[in-house]
């Protein structure tokens, strides 16, 4: 399908490449919109900015090998757009995100609040009140779920405190019986004042803060903060530097899945899984400890390249590692393929239809499973990977199977990817210097991780300051999902299906 016209009339933006910027009056926002829905292209992040007086919502859409930043001035004191939940279905939550966070509201009837639980004062805007949180009096939190009304119908009300290190989420299954007829999410619950927080950190420094806004995707984020960054700056990093960013994503990717893997076998009753993928995710910590000074790496990766080198005796250690978990993990393939139980357990489970991925915008690894086919390594590829980009996996069925299958199938391709990219790693310096960005200059990031695009939009104050820093974790579209997953299942499927998304709680709530 080809490109919108829109494209035709957008000026390349810093940063990812790819990536294009344009600006439009309401008018314009509603038929941009339309168009880009029309061809297919996929909403990534909608948020809101200020800056000298005047108001601004973004938008940050993926359509063919390209992507756009649509920017919406805001003039007067309506402080209103013209909302797009009819059109992506995934912008109704990020458009009341915006809402609670800067007071622009969307033409979206539905008010509720997202990130709001009662506990800030009424009219309290993070993102643009400069009173504490605690000098007004809050108002008791009455938040309206949709009710399923019929004979036999009743509620199961789970969280938002779950059991054990699970973070917070609040679940309203309505069911008849066992069978699910609704799921409706509440999440918020982690709010952490994330991009509030950006606004005070040095932009030379902030990629650490990057890095936690969800643990198990640093890489992932730090470096779409540092791409963001770099391209502010005009700053090249070293080839070198690119191959190691590369091979540190796809360690990422590697370990997650390997948990993954684990956690879904042992959900499926098969905790033989779990066993021995813990095992092999353990020895690529330890060998990633011993390679690269770190088990996870937090920090790994800074402006202008990575904090430490990979010396040749890592590299060795590091082949030696990927190709015992290539090797076992084919066996354990096996073994979940011909077991009859976890067969049983994910075959046709918490199915999401092609039709539907597409209606809902589904995207990341949850997206490949049912026939989504974008892939930032290939589709909008970054240095290394325009030249060792690893094959695209994708899958039809779209249910747990499927997920299950692309998390083997890609794991396999990265153990092939970093042994290939081990053995063509360029010399040279591994990292650079970054000059100050200029006040007012705009960039942003763009990077596949493990769970699906990363996105940072990066907004330079004056000496050296951040102005508007938005992160954006592929939950945000994948969540409402996972609402659709499990209509017509069992109630007791649920944590089984919940797992073969798993998505983050708080990467999707700053």
């Amino acid at each position: 399908m080809a490109l919108p016209n829109c494209f035709q009339s957008s000026a390349v933006i810093l940063g990812a490449p790819g990536l294009r910027c344009l600006t439009v009056t309401p008018l314009e926002w509603r038929e941009v919109t339309r168009d880009l829905a029309a061809s297919g292209s996929k909403l990534l992040a909608l948020w809101g900015s200020s800056s000298a007086g005047v108001r601004t919502i973004r938008a940050t859409f993926l359509a063919e090998n390209a992507g756009l930043v649509l920017s919406l001035p805001l003039a007067g004191q309506d402080p209103t757009y013209p909302g797009i939940e009819a059109l992506f279905p995934a912008a109704a939550r990020m458009q009341r995100a915006i809402a609670d966070l800067s007071g622009i509201r969307a033409t979206d009837p539905d008010s509720r609040p997202w990130l709001s639980h009662g506990v800030w004062p009424a009219k309290y805007l993070p993102l643009s009140d400069s009173q504490s949180p605690m000098d007004s009096q809050r108002l008791l939190d009455r938040y309206e779920f949709v009710r399923v009304e019929g004979d036999g119908v009743h509620e199961i009300a789970v969280g938002p405190v779950h059991a054990g290190i699970i973070e917070p989420g609040h679940f309203r299954f309505s069911v008849v019986g066992e069978k699910v007829l609704r799921l409706e999410e509440r999440l918020g619950y982690v709010h952490k004042g994330i991009e509030q927080r950006f606004t005070q950190l040095p932009i030379l420094e902030a990629h650490r803060l990057a890095a936690r806004i969800s643990g198990d995707s640093a890489v992932a984020f730090s470096w779409a903060y540092c791409q963001a960054l770099e391209g502010l700056a005009e700053t090249a990093i070293p080839p070198r530097a690119a191959c190691l960013r590369a091979l540190y994503l796809e360690f990422e990717r590697i370990a997650n899945h390997l948990g993954d893997l684990g956690a879904l076998g042992n959900d499926a009753g098969f905790a033989f899984g779990l066993s021995q993928f813990s095992r092999l995710k353990e020895q690529l910590l330890r060998a990633c400890d011993q390679a690269l000074g770190q088990r996870y790496l937090l920090d790994a990766i800074v402006p202008g390249g990575t904090r430490h080198d990979l010396l040749p005796p890592g590299a060795a250690l590091l082949h030696v590692c990927l190709q015992k978990i290539e090797g076992e993990v084919s066996t354990l393939r096996a073994i979940y393929d011909e077991h009859e139980g976890v067969r049983d357990r994910f075959s046709g489970a918490g199915t999401i239809s092609a039709q539907l991925a597409a209606q809902l915008g589904l995207i990341g690894l949850a997206g490949r499973a049912s026939d989504q086919a974008l892939d930032l390594r290939t589709d909008l590829p970054c240095e290394p990977y325009a030249a060792f980009a690893p094959a695209k996996v994708v899958r039809s069925e779209g249910d747990v199977a499927a997920r299950v299958a692309v998390r083997f199938d890609e794991l396999r391709n990265s153990c092939g990817f970093i042994q290939r990219l081990l053995d063509a790693l360029p010399e040279g310096r591994h990292a650079l210097a970054v000059r100050t960005p200029a006040d007012g200059a705009f960039g942003a990031g763009l990077i596949e991780g493990w769970r699906g695009p990363v996105f940072v939009a990066l907004e330079a104050g004056a000496g050296g300051s951040i102005r508007r820093c938005h992160a954006h974790d592929p939950s945000w579209q994948n969540w409402p999902a996972l609402e659709h997953a499990i209509i017509g299942n069992i109630v007791p499927d649920f944590p089984l299906i919940n797992k073969s998304f798993n998505l983050s709680y708080s990467g999707h709530d700053l």
